[in-house]
């Protein structure tokens, strides 16, 4: 094979790798994430990813993903953002 036609198909394959999506990740849960596992959620930084934890040691597990409404900053916006993100 000639240079170029390397050239080519190295570059095909470095375009195809770049353009092709993502898988998203595993859904974390909640009940048993750390607190930089939590701040990669969608919507969550490293404060309310504290909060969630700090919530979790006072009132015990959440219920569902919608609890973690009862954490400060945390509201329904918020979590219909990690439906497909957050699990228990």
């Amino acid at each position: 094979m000639t240079k170029l036609k390397l050239l080519g198909i190295a570059l095909f394959t470095l375009m195809t790798l770049l353009t092709t999506p993502v898988f998203a990740q595993e859904p974390i849960h909640i009940n048993d994430a750390t607190a930089e596992s939590l701040a990669t959620l969608p919507g969550i930084g490293e404060v309310k990813a504290q909060a969630i934890v700090d919530d979790r040691k006072a009132n015990g597990d959440f219920k569902s993903v919608e609890d973690l409404s009862r954490v400060k900053g945390i509201g329904d916006a918020t979590v219909a953002k990690l439906a497909d993100s957050a699990t228990l």
